[in-house]
């Protein structure tokens, strides 16, 4: 094989949505299923670290201001499902990329058996939370058939993220289609079409995770109280649609420029949405500051139980965005440069071709 003009694409699926319990492919052999994460050692799981976990959260929080700069639309994002992925390809980086990659996840000084175990005990966690709400989690691995991998790099994307591991000819027409329709089945549907084809021939790898969540609220809004209302745009413009209304004694906070609720799935009611209503006349991108200045910990544990009447806008939303700026903008554009990132931890070889990342694609 001529590895001279070789390079290495990864595309990192998010998918917040539903994640189905079997595969469905063609051809070749899968090392697991890549859902459903199994119970870790009680080691493990007794070595948990919150603040740690919380990376994923701290992430998110500096990927959002970063997408709505300049813009005033919808974003949605899973921090957890894009740390996952990127902590995965973590894996098999080394030197300067590694130290880029640790800085950008938050996760400097930490060793790397200790991220991978504890990424382990927070997705099998998170999973487990509730038994009233389904929260699968999917990662795999896709690697072009012939490209010799590092087996510890692959070993460990099995044992801690408990990733479906398949070689697959990318140069085969049917290729995109498998890729798709594995996160397709793991998304029940809703994410189609991940992959275009045709397979860039300088692909050698596929890194993907999806997540899906369906909660029903602890305490349901009634139908028949939906309502029309006006709902007023970042413009100052204003827009006709459903409101959901509830009353009664709710999880609450009040900030210096917000209010704020929370409204707990399932029956444990571990598992929550908090929905954040800035002041009026304060704009998106500075209200986010409070979570910087205040932090999301302190926020969360200022809630407390109060009586109060909910008007929220009934909604339904897609995102998809290549996040490739944002994340060189946070100091990883050495990941994706093709003459300097260092992904050997990821194969058998050393120095030529260099591995990079194409894309991190969240959708």
């Amino acid at each position: 094989m001529d590895r001279r003009k070789k390079g290495l694409c990864c595309i990192f699926l998010a998918a917040v949505l539903v994640a189905g319990l079997f595969f469905a492919g063609c051809g070749g052999q899968v090392t697991g299923e890549g859902s459903d994460l199994p119970e870790p050692p009680a080691e493990v799981l007794e070595a948990f670290d919150p603040g740690l976990a919380a990376s994923a959260n701290r992430l998110g929080m500096k990927l959002l201001p970063e997408l709505l700069e300049g813009k005033e639309q919808n974003v949605f994002l899973s921090p957890t499902s894009i740390f996952t992925a990127l902590a995965m390809t973590y894996n098999g980086a080394r030197g300067e990329t590694k130290e880029a990659m640790a800085e950008v996840l938050g996760v400097e000084g930490v060793e790397l058996q200790r991220l991978n175990e504890n990424n382990q005990a927070l997705l099998y966690l998170l999973q487990e939370a509730d038994p009233s709400v389904q929260m699968h989690i999917a990662n795999s691995l896709w690697m072009r058939e012939g490209v010799e991998f590092d087996e510890e790099f692959v070993e460990r994307n099995e044992r801690y993220y408990h990733a479906a591991v398949r070689a697959l000819d990318f140069d085969s027409p049917e290729a995109a289609e498998t890729i798709n329709r594995w996160v397709e089945d793991r998304t029940r549907g809703h994410i189609e079409d991940m992959i275009e084809p045709p397979i860039h021939p300088l692909t050698v790898l596929f890194l993907i995770n999806a997540i899906y969540f369906q909660g029903d609220w602890t305490e349901p809004f009634d139908e028949e109280k939906t309502v029309d209302d006006t709902f007023t745009l970042p413009d100052g413009g204003t827009r006709t649609v459903p409101f959901m209304f509830r009353t009664g004694e709710m999880g609450y906070c009040e900030g210096e420029n917000f209010q704020a609720v929370r409204l707990p799935y399932g029956e444990e009611e571990r598992l929550a949405m908090y929905a954040f209503l800035p002041d009026e006349g304060e704009r998106l991108t500075d209200f986010l500051g409070v979570f910087e200045n205040e932090g999301w910990d302190e926020i969360r544990k200022s809630f407390h139980r109060a009586e109060g009447d909910l008007y929220m806008p009934r909604f339904a939303m897609e995102y998809e965005k290549t996040l490739n700026d944002v994340l060189k903008a946070l100091g990883m554009e050495i990941a994706f440069d093709e003459d300097r990132a260092d992904f050997f931890d990821m194969v058998t070889w050393e120095e030529s071709p260099r591995l990079f990342i194409s894309e991190v694609k969240h959708k």
